[in-house]
C-alpha cells in the first residue's frame, strides 16, 4: 500500500505561482507513476498531468500546458505540481496520486491523498 500526503496549497492571486508538493510513504518501491487531479464541485474529476517514477515521460492536460510542470525528487518519495500564470478557472481541490498497476501515465490510478485546496483569486 502507497500513502500520499499533499501539501502547499492555499489563495494566490490571478497571475501567480504556487507548487504543490507529495510526499509518499507506504510500499513506494512499487510505484510506476505519480499524478495530480483537480476537482470543483459539480464538476468531473480531471487529469491535470503525471510522470513516470523511473525514466523519463510527463503528461499535461490541454488545460495546463504550458503553465503547469511536473516533477519528482524519487530519492526522497516526493512529486511537485509548480503551477505559473495562475486563472480562477484552476481553483479547484487538488489531489495527488500514485499508481503502481501498470507502467503508463494517463489513470486509473491506485491511491490517493486527501486534497489539498488551491484558490486563485481575480
Amino acid at each position: 500500500q502507497v500513502q500520499l500526503v499533499e501539501s502547499g496549497g492555499g489563495l494566490v492571486q490571478a497571475g501567480g505561482s504556487l507548487r504543490l508538493s507529495c510526499a509518499a510513504s507506504g510500499r513506494t518501491s512499487s510505484m510506476l507513476a505519480m499524478g495530480w487531479f483537480r476537482q470543483t464541485p459539480g464538476k468531473e474529476r480531471e487529469f491535470v498531468g503525471g510522470i513516470r517514477w523511473g525514466g523519463r515521460g510527463t503528461y499535461y492536460a490541454d488545460s495546463v500546458k504550458g503553465r503547469f510542470t511536473i516533477s519528482r525528487a524519487n530519492a526522497k518519495n516526493t512529486a511537485f505540481l509548480q503551477m505559473n500564470s495562475l486563472k480562477a478557472e484552476d481553483t479547484a481541490v487538488y489531489y495527488c496520486a500514485a499508481k503502481s498497476s501498470e507502467m503508463t501515465i494517463i489513470p486509473p490510478y491506485d491511491y490517493w491523498g486527501q486534497g489539498t485546496q488551491v484558490t486563485v483569486s481575480s
